[in-house]
């Protein structure tokens, strides 16, 4: 009796191992992406504090902006 109650939890009830197990990857995969995004947001916060500083540097480094009558040089590091 035990060991059909035993098997019924682990294989056929509604919480079985499979499912807990499946609930614990999508657990782990959103902290993934909780964390990622977490650096991200810093980035953009990071990006947004540089362009109200100096609006030309930010425009020039991150966008390749040039005046009119300059060259702009890019340096792709290998």
């Amino acid at each position: 009796m035990l060991v059909l109650v035993a098997a019924w939890i682990i294989f056929f009830d509604k919480h079985d191992v499979m499912t807990q197990w499946k609930l614990n990857q999508s657990l782990n995969d959103l902290e993934a992406d909780k964390s990622y995004y977490k650096v991200q947001i810093e980035q953009v916060k990071k990006d947004k504090e540089d362009l109200e500083n100096n609006k030309e540097k930010f425009a020039r480094e991150k966008y390749f902006m040039k005046k009119k009558n300059e060259d702009v040089f890019i340096f792709v590091e290998e």
